[in-house]
């Protein structure tokens, strides 16, 4: 695409550039040693990129947000979003998040973030920052938060409520007028996955301030782009997306990434258009380089062809860049050199630097340890005890350790005590204390920050009982009723609030949850999606990283999966991972459990526990509870997401009077009937009908407890459940999970963190869904999941263990 705009540098700029390519440059040669000589566990690296990410680097302004991937540490040095000291810090895992202020060790090398949350927790001015989305590892997982991260400026610009500060929430904080521009980087092999398709169609559908590059260096660490890309040239296959007379499209750039000044040319021209126009771009950088492969896992010798290695070498970027500046009369050689020597020992100083500063608290540890051990031994010693010399040598050991680790002093510890089992415990108190503190030193730099503390935790959102109509009967209206009133409650008392998905906008959602609230807010706060749901979820993480906060819908719990990938690696992890330093508080909306077709009835709920820990999981059992966790949450900081019943929507329920005042604590079951003789516990759709048999049970004699969970994470903070098994002896675990599903975490946590175990009087038992998926129709529901009739009989069984002359089997078959 021709450039319309055009800038000009002046030449100290340009040798300023010069400088960070070549200080990039010798950080990965560097790096790469570092690694090799055991100092660091593993690297990669971005060299080969440097020179477009300098052009890149020239059009990044307040305001704006990076979403990348690991080859972009030359755009993140030339922006000033990271030194080249803690870049190093990162790659030897420092903890110390004043160090590596990026992951706080948490993330391997080259993945990037800057703090968009303050002390407290609260958003900085992100209109002011410059910044960068932590990064993820999975290959264009960072194309589904773009979407929203760009179309975040487009609602800033366009929905009326946030034009102006209000008391609560001041849009100017977070953009100026929709100005901002989301970057996105991606390699060329990531753009033969799913994600980026779909991110690339939603952005063209949505509009908005994206300008995304494609670094392609034909490769995709062994895999050559003719097996990678149809036609082996992104560039063929992404000129359908180009703008149209209309104005819908990309515009869309081929540059070559060695050529600075039409790299500088190309970024000049898109970001100006997509600021001012709001039309996304797309630069494919083409004939870019990788000199030392792919990483340090492998040498790309072993794949690519001498005469590809030896092209290479002639085509490097910042030999390029050199040439140009000698042709362009910019520089001479001597004043190049110098630039390049400077470079390389900036690099080296920076690696020194942060090797003492990794070094330092890790030696005085390993030190104190043995210190505390040679005491320890020298004590034995003097008894004449043979387990000295054994302690010595693990005090030798540990302080000789070549590229030491924490972990070494822990297992030198716990080596330590092993070897002076028996002895005088004064003597291995010193040694126990000093691994205790050890221990929890390091758990606090690495397990700190899944969810939120303090006041933006949604656990410590104060509860607010729903109040009913006084004087007289609260109307009674349908389940989807009352969320709609709360939903548009919400709506208007929180101008940044948007909800999205499938059919929620002119329909209201499938079951009018949203009904008539896109004609009374507008078609951008409450929006239709397409089918896409891996970027319904990216939109709304862009979205909620960016300060507003989104509801984003998953239309059936049976489609979650398609955005399960972006949920467990991306916004599970987001606090976790940038160490407590960036935030996205998305709430997730789905509906699933009985209802009829094999694709419409699911229940997966072990698969959703296990993948999405540090986002909250809710079950509520009817829609006046879900209103109340959607008011919680909306409250807080805190991610979740909330699964309603699809069998309630028509449901009767008495309509709240406060609505969205009310608040539904998460973590809190609710027992829905007390009994003494077995704990029922369950969530869900399963509630009603556990009540049913449990009145059905009181016909001959049993008195049953029944427990509703509420929500699996977190997953009853009280001990409600632990405290009716201490009263009824026997448990009882329904779910519409597969054998093994929830069930099995349910037991876990009662059972094994409740201490459950001591209070049973019988063995526990489930009662799950059947193996297969439901079949169609109401015969195949309930011969697939549980019902009051079997959940009678185990019930009854258990009760029969223990008392069979008056519990008497008399629904089993015998032969």
């Amino acid at each position: 695409m021709a450039c319309d705009v055009t800038i000009e540098l002046h030449p100290d700029d340009i040798l300023h550039d010069y400088y960070f390519g070549w200080l990039s440059r010798h950080a990965s040669l560097v790096g790469r040693k570092e690694v090799l000589t055991g100092k660091a566990k593993f690297g990669i690296f971005g060299d080969g990129k440097e020179v477009p990410q300098l052009a890149m680097s020239r059009a990044f302004r307040p305001g704006d947000v990076r979403s990348g991937y690991y080859r972009d540490q030359t755009f993140m040095f030339a922006s000033g979003l990271l030194n080249v000291e803690q870049w190093f810090s990162q790659l030897y895992a420092d903890p110390s998040a004043e160090n590596e202020p990026a992951s706080a060790g948490r993330q391997m090398n080259c993945h990037f973030a800057n703090a968009t949350v303050d002390a407290t927790g609260a958003f900085k001015k992100l209109a002011e920052l410059k910044w960068s989305a932590a990064d993820t590892s999975p290959t264009g997982s960072q194309m589904p938060r773009l979407v929203g991260l760009g179309y975040a400026s487009k609602l800033y610009r366009e929905i009326p409520a946030l034009q102006q500060d209000g008391d609560a929430f001041r849009p100017s904080d977070f953009s100026r007028g929709g100005n901002e521009i989301a970057f996105g980087t991606i390699g060329n092999a990531s753009c033969a996955e799913g994600m980026f398709w779909e991110a690339v169609n939603a952005i063209g559908v949505l509009g908005g301030p994206v300008v995304l590059s494609i670094w392609d260096d034909e490769y995709g660490i062994s895999v050559p782009n003719e097996f990678q890309i149809a036609k082996g040239d992104l560039s063929a296959l992404l000129e359908g997306f180009r703008v149209n007379e209309s104005g819908a499209g990309f515009n869309i750039y081929r540059v070559k990434g060695w050529d600075y000044p039409a790299l500088i040319a190309a970024y000049a021209d898109a970001t100006e258009k997509a600021r001012r126009d709001h039309v996304p771009a797309i630069l494919h950088v083409v004939e870019l380089t990788q000199p030392q492969g792919h990483s340090t896992s492998g040498s790309h010798e072993r794949y690519k062809s001498a005469e590809r290695l030896e092209w290479e070498r002639g085509n490097d970027g910042l030999l390029h860049m050199r040439n140009y500046l000698l042709q362009a009369g910019l520089a001479d050689e001597h004043r190049l050199a110098e630039i390049e020597t400077r470079a390389m020992e900036d690099a080296r100083a920076a690696q020194r630097r942060a090797w003492q500063l990794y070094l330092e608290p890790i030696q005085r540890d390993h030190d104190e340890a043995a210190k505390a051990i040679e005491n320890a031994a020298n004590s034995l010693k003097g008894a004449g005890d043979p387990r000295a010399e054994s302690l010595a040598e693990i005090a030798g050991r540990l302080r000789k350790t070549p590229a030491p680790l924490r972990r070494h002093t822990a297992v030198a510890l716990h080596e330590a005590m092993v070897a002076a089992r028996g002895a005088d415990s004064e003597l291995l108190l010193p040694l126990a204390r000093r691994r205790r503190d050890i221990d929890a030193e390091n758990r606090r730099y690495y397990a700190t920050g899944l969810h939120c503390e303090g006041g933006a935790s949604a656990l410590s959102v104060p509860v607010v009982p729903a109040e009913y109509a006084a004087g007289e009967e609260a109307p009674q209206v349908n389940g989807f009723e009352v969320l709609g009133a709360n939903f548009d409650a919400a709506l208007a008392r929180l101008p940044q609030l948007v909800a999205f998905g499938e059919d929620v906008g002119k329909l209201g959602d499938v079951n009018q949850g949203f009904l008539g609230l896109q004609e009374k807010y507008g078609p951008l706060r409450v929006a239709d999606t397409g089918i896409r749901e891996c970027t319904i979820l990216g939109q709304a993480i862009g979205l909620a990283m960016r300060g507003l906060r989104p509801i984003a819908e998953i239309q059936y719990l049976d489609y979650l999966p398609f955005a399960l990938e972006i949920i467990s690696d991306d916004l599970a992890t987001l606090r976790w991972r940038s160490a407590g330093t960036q935030k996205a508080p998305v709430i997730v909306r789905t509906r699933g459990h009985r209802l009829e077709g094999v694709w419409h009835s699911g229940s997966p709920m072990g698969s959703i526990i296990n993948a999405v820990r540090g986002v909250y999981l809710c079950v509520p059992r009817d829609m006046t509870r879900a209103a109340g966790m959607y008011n919680t949450l909306l409250r807080s900081d805190d991610s979740a997401i909330v699964i309603e019943v699809l069998n309630g929507y028509r449901s009767k329920e008495r309509l709240p009077s406060n609505l969205f005042d009310f608040t539904v604590p998460l973590g809190v079951p609710e027992i829905l009937r007390e009994g003494a003789d077995l704990t029922l516990l369950t969530y869900g759709a399963c509630c009603k009908l556990a009540l049913t048999a449990a009145d059905r049970l009181a016909e001959v004699g049993i008195d049953v407890e029944v427990i509703d969970a509420a929500t699996l994470l977190p997953f009853d903070r009280p001990g409600i459940a632990g405290a009716s098994l201490r009263k009824t002896g026997r448990l009882l675990v329904v779910d519409e999970d597969v054998p093994g599903g929830a069930s099995a975490y349910l037991l876990q946590q009662v059972l094994e963190h409740q201490h459950g175990y001591a209070w049973l009087d019988g063995p526990p038992r489930t009662l799950s869904a059947a193996e297969h998926r439901p079949p169609y129709g109401s015969d195949g529901d309930y011969w697939s999941k549980p019902n009051v009739e079997e959940i009678f009989d185990a019930a009854y069984e258990l009760m029969h263990e223990s008392a069979p002359a008056r519990f008497p089997l008399f629904f089993r078959a015998h032969v």
